[in-house]
């Protein structure tokens, strides 16, 4: 700019110098005019662009930058970052839970962070992703917290196959067994929810991350664990509701912990699998066999609420009784005959028959049923001793069987009769005596050339006449024999 014509004249040396007013130029200490600075930058030289360029933000692909929401469309949303051009985020790169919806995930005029994922595309369009950011801030975020042994936050997005999936930032896994303190069957009811949980497991190179609720919830229940421990003790019964069901055995919740009855602890008798005893949401109870502070682990027992067929068995029978059983089991050296639910005695082979015999099976088979003695009762290491020959000598029925097979039941020669029931041989007598009644006492024999009905009706003809027998050839005479051999003596088995 020129300076003007005419310069304005200097103050008078009698009065102060005075301020230029502001828009104006000033003076210098000798008096000159000085004029005002139009601009900092002289940009006479460069083209415009050039200038408005240089003013821009300088982005490059996988750089992370801070915009404004300034649209929201259905499939994308636009976000000013100060580039030429707004960038533009695809609303599958939103949010790693996939939302239909991108007005759920960010709002008009919010601050966001986003991913460079391209500088410029094929239509010149800045390309970004807010996920990937929140992927890339996430990990520094979590590495950290997993170091100092932090929990983390998350809202459940998904259920999939053995647990549920968490957005923390990224895709978080928690296993369904490490959800509760004890295994949950049913994860629907936790999409939405937000739950705090500890980080088990972390891999970058592999984009892993286990989780642990009940890592978290065993840090903030320790204390009334501990104090649920105290107060049980081994040998007490409590009531529980079977919570999980596995092959070896059955957990159940003890309305705070969950005990374990194992599967040799479910019954006295051979359970083939838990399932056939209990069903998850059964309400047992059971008896406290051990507790184990340090693993906090309870041991628990089914059976051992239940009375012991041994026991009972040992109390209700004695040596020398007489028991019906069924062989169960042939060995070379005896078999197995069930004499109880659960009982099983052991008959030896020598106790089988009077007479020597080299196997079982020479005598008895599986499955048949027979008359043992009770000759030896050993509670403590749980084996009966039996014998079916001395069975057949006879002695004192045992008492489950004796109304059915008590003196009674046989007459004065020893043939078993059954036995007696007054209305029972009542009924039968009328029932025989209508029947004679009806046919007579059967002495007489049918008529010649028929059968005579069983009401006494006409005779009942055959209809085909009866062909004659052929004549039969008379035999050849048989020889006298000489003389007849001796047969060689045969040797007593016994």
């Amino acid at each position: 700019m020129s300076e003007p014509d005419t310069a304005p004249s200097a103050p008078p040396a009698a009065t102060a110098v005075l301020e230029a007013p502001e828009g104006v130029g000033t003076f210098d200490k000798e008096g000159n005019y000085i004029p005002r600075q139009i601009t900092d930058q002289d940009i006479e030289d460069q083209h415009l662009e050039d200038a408005y360029t240089s003013t821009m933000v300088q982005v490059e692909d996988g750089q992370i930058v801070s915009g404004k929401v300034v649209k929201i469309d259905r499939d994308e949303v636009l976000l000013d970052i100060g580039f030429k051009a707004e960038g533009i985020i695809p609303s599958r790169e939103l949010d790693i839970s996939n939302v239909t919806d991108p007005g759920e995930v960010v709002a008009l005029g919010e601050e966001i962070e986003a991913l460079v994922l391209q500088k410029e595309d094929k239509d010149g369009h800045l390309i970004l992703s807010k996920k990937r950011a929140q992927y890339e801030r996430a990990w520094g975020d979590i590495e950290e917290t997993k170091e100092k042994d932090g929990t983390v936050s998350g809202k459940v997005i998904e259920v999939v196959k053995g647990g549920l999936i968490l957005n923390i930032g990224l895709r978080g896994f928690l296993p369904a067994s490490l959800v509760e303190l004890r295994r949950v069957r049913d994860l629907q009811p936790y999409i939405g929810q937000t739950l705090e949980a500890k980080i088990i497991e972390l891999d970058k190179n592999r984009n892993n991350v286990v989780l642990s609720r009940r890592a978290w919830l065993e840090e903030t229940e320790k204390e009334q664990r501990e104090a649920f421990l105290d107060n049980l003790k081994p040998g007490e019964r409590r009531s529980g509701v079977v919570s999980s069901v596995v092959n070896f055995g059955a957990f159940v919740d003890l309305g705070g912990m969950d005990g374990l009855v194992h599967v040799s602890e479910l019954s006295w008798k051979h359970v083939d699998h838990p399932s056939a005893v209990v069903q998850v949401g059964d309400e047992i109870e059971i008896q406290v066999l051990e507790v184990d502070l340090d693993r906090e682990r309870i041991s628990l027992s089914l059976k051992a609420t239940q009375q012991d067929p041994w026991q009972e068995f040992a109390s209700s029978h004695q040596v020398g009784e007489l028991v019906y059983g069924r062989v169960t089991k042939l060995v070379p050296f005896g078999a197995f005959v069930q004499v109880g639910e659960s009982i099983e005695g052991l008959v030896h082979i020598s106790e089988i028959s009077s007479h020597h015999i080299d196997l079982p099976e020479q005598v008895v088979t599986p499955g048949e049923e027979l008359w043992v003695k009770i000759i030896d009762l050993d509670i403590n290491r749980r084996r009966i001793s039996l014998s079916i020959k001395q069975a057949a000598e006879g002695g004192v029925v045992a008492a489950e069987f004796q109304e059915h097979f008590g003196e009674h039941a046989y007459d004065a020669e020893g043939n078993y009769i059954g036995a007696v029931n007054e209305d029972v041989a009542a009924d039968q007598d009328e029932a025989w005596a209508q029947y004679y009644s009806e046919v007579g006492d059967g002495a007489a024999p049918p008529e010649e050339g028929g059968i005579e009905d069983a009401q006494g009706g006409e005779p009942q003809v055959l209809e085909e006449p009866v062909a004659p027998a052929e004549p039969v050839e008379p035999l050849d005479p048989v020889e006298p024999l000489d003389r007849v051999e001796p047969l060689e003596p045969v040797e007593d088995p016994v």
